[in-house]
């Protein structure tokens, strides 16, 4: 069974088409890179995996269930501009995520829990290259160490779909090149299912395993909204420069 079962998808505005009769599997563990024109229903697409928006028509399953209507712990998510706590340390950024998910209405841990929280919280900042810095705030930090710290904020709550919306697209290229080895060592190492949608066409081709080309076939000058994008190409990757890397 795939992961993700999305059938004849169609998401719309009124009568604004965005995206038009898509049909896709995602199998568990496979990286899917996104790319288009802007404004072609990447974003909009990604915010439906994670459970900010419903389609308008069609069949959308998670582990062959309904997709949730609302974000949850299986669906994790790192944006281009950082989601972090300024008032909060860097340690006690990772750790909110695990105490709300298990004390919704305090948000707070005691005790033998907190001690538990703590330590997996340490446990993926070192992972993610920030165990020197857990007393440190977002503010003391650069950006790719935010962008780190974005990261296992995600992963520290065991998603089972990591999405990336366009996550590196603000960083040097020398910091993009660290990052890329990074998400790909966690993917690897924490048998993730990733959904990235990315502007650069080189960086989807490097880090996916299959490359998804969001585009419009149909268009009309006279009602430019009235044709959505489609999964125009759907080019599976080759895992040998995973392979070089281990």
């Amino acid at each position: 069974m795939s992961l993700i079962e999305i059938k004849h998808l169609w998401k719309t505005y009124g009568a604004n088409v965005v995206l038009e009769n898509l049909t896709l599997s995602i199998e568990a563990g496979e990286f899917c890179t996104l790319v288009g024109p802007s404004g072609c229903g990447k974003s909009t697409f990604l915010r439906m995996l994670l459970g900010e928006e419903s389609p308008s028509k069609g069949v959308f399953l998670f582990e062959g269930k309904p997709f949730p209507k609302e974000p949850s712990v299986e669906r994790g998510i790192v944006f281009q501009r950082y989601s972090l706590f300024s008032h909060l340390t860097v340690l006690e950024n990772v750790m909110l995520g695990i105490e709300l998910g298990e004390s919704r209405f305090l948000g707070k841990l005691f005790g033998a829990a907190i001690k538990r929280a703590k330590e997996e919280a340490v446990t993926m900042l070192e992972a993610v290259g920030l165990g020197d810095v857990l007393h440190h705030y977002p503010s003391e930090l650069s950006g790719g160490m935010q962008q780190r710290l974005s990261i296992a904020q995600s992963l520290v709550k065991k998603p089972k779909l990591l999405l990336l919306d366009e996550p590196f697209g603000a960083l040097d290229p020398g910091i993009r090149a660290d990052m890329h080895a990074l998400i790909l060592d966690l993917w690897k190492k924490n048998n993730l299912t990733v959904v990235m949608v990315t502007h650069d066409l080189h960086e989807g081709f490097y880090l996916g395993t299959r490359l998804l080309v969001f585009d419009k076939v149909r268009n009309d000058p006279q009602a430019p909204n009235a044709f959505g994008a489609k999964i125009t190409y759907d080019i599976p990757l080759s895992r040998e420069k995973v392979k070089d890397e281990e």
